[in-house]
């Protein structure tokens, strides 16, 4: 018995480091193949699909900060003129140059930010320097297409307080429109980018609703107390 032992031991032992050594072959010459291949191939297309469904999020959770910037900014900036001017002209044309300006500055800091990405990664593939280049060439971040994304997503977002107050001449009702249309956008804009983040909604919406208002208080109350102290009130009709 003790000799059976003693030459089972071993060669099942050489069998386990034979299985567990990645440079093993088999005896006709070839590497040992995967047990179940299937489950191989499985588990790369699920790795996959979660890389592309991290893409997607990513994206789609900067469109919607950078649409909730742009009702931020617009609105904040059409509420604050607002408190200097009781004129609808005057709030209708300081929402459109914050939306046109904003959308630029998001386009054009996008661009130089994802274009000097690209540049480095550009560099690191020609050195070589780059790890794992040639098992993961992934496409480059395209500037063109990251710059008009972030400018859409302003636009799309400035333009739900501009057409809220647009047909409105009234300086209170055009106020609390507004105001009212800008929040409830705050709310959805913060319940969505919570849940691509992967957190709770009403908390995003919560937050985001909170930051909101207190810009577009402080600008109202900064711009109010201006025009007081500079004696700043156009009246005329609009």
């Amino acid at each position: 018995m003790s000799f059976r032992l003693s030459s089972i031991v071993p060669t099942a032992t050489t069998s386990t480091e034979n299985s567990m050594n990645p440079m093993h072959r088999e005896p006709n010459g070839s590497l040992p193949t995967s047990d179940n291949p299937n489950k191989d191939l499985e588990l790369g297309k699920d790795a996959d699909d979660t890389t592309d469904y991290m893409q997607r999020a990513q994206w789609l959770r900067a469109s919607v900060l950078g649409a909730n910037d742009g009702l931020v900014s617009v609105a904040s900036l059409m509420i604050g003129v607002g408190a200097a001017s009781s004129t609808s002209k005057a709030m209708l044309v300081s929402g459109l140059a914050g939306l046109v300006a904003g959308a630029c500055s998001m386009a054009i800091g996008e661009f130089v930010s994802v274009y000097a990405q690209y540049d480095i990664e550009k560099t690191l593939i020609e050195r070589g320097e780059a790890n794992d280049v040639e098992e993961n060439k992934e496409p480059l971040a395209n500037p063109l297409q990251a710059a008009g994304a972030s400018a859409l997503a302003f636009l799309v977002g400035g333009l739900l307080p501009l057409l809220a107050g647009a047909f409105i001449k009234s300086w209170g009702a055009r106020l609390g429109v507004v105001s009212g249309v800008s929040s409830l956008g705050l709310v959805v804009f913060g319940a969505v980018g919570a849940l691509l983040g992967g957190a709770k909604p009403y908390k995003g919406a919560l937050r985001v609703l909170i930051g909101g208002w207190l810009a577009m208080l402080i600008t109202y109350g900064i711009l109010k107390v201006f025009s007081v102290l500079f004696h700043i009130n156009i009246n005329s009709s609009g």
